[in-house]
């Protein structure tokens, strides 16, 4: 039976280092580059303009949405458990980005279920756009994503 979470230990600590550092803390919600009321680590679920969180309500928070966004992400992969330590974080971060839906539609999904972890990571790097334009902190994630995603890999 597949596990439920991968995201314990070393792997919860990799992906919570990393989607931490690009999304940035911020404790006092805030309009994101496209003008949605953000908060924390890029919370935007039922988030107001104005609303205040303290540090360790961020860190939880990031640690129940990256669980949320991985439950949703393993639903729609075929094998999620044989993806490698590293790319499987990178993807974890980027469906916590894109959303739910955004990666269970995507070409790296679909990659993915094929056995094709190197091209998946590849095709990830696609995702560099908010509001229909390029936004340069996309594509440097995206890079960033893309070397994890292919330590595991070489």
């Amino acid at each position: 039976m597949a596990r439920k979470t991968r995201l314990v230990g070393t792997v919860g600590a990799a992906a919570i280092a990393l989607v931490g550092a690009w999304e940035g803390l911020r404790l006092t919600a805030y309009r994101d580059v496209i003008g949605v009321p953000t908060v924390c680590y890029g919370e935007t679920y039922g988030v107001k303009l104005g609303d205040k969180h303290t540090k360790a309500e961020c860190n939880a928070m990031l640690l129940a949405s990256l669980k949320k966004h991985e439950r949703g992400m393993r639903k729609c992969l075929k094998n999620p458990d044989a993806i490698p330590g590293k790319s499987y974080v990178a993807f974890v971060s980027l469906t916590y980005n894109i959303g739910v839906g955004g990666f269970c539609r995507s070409t790296a999904r679909k990659r993915l279920d094929r056995g094709d972890v190197k091209g998946a990571c590849d095709a990830a790097t696609w995702f560099k756009k908010a509001g229909g334009r390029t936004i340069r902190g996309l594509v440097n994630r995206r890079a960033a994503e893309h070397r994890l995603c292919l330590e595991d890999l070489k």
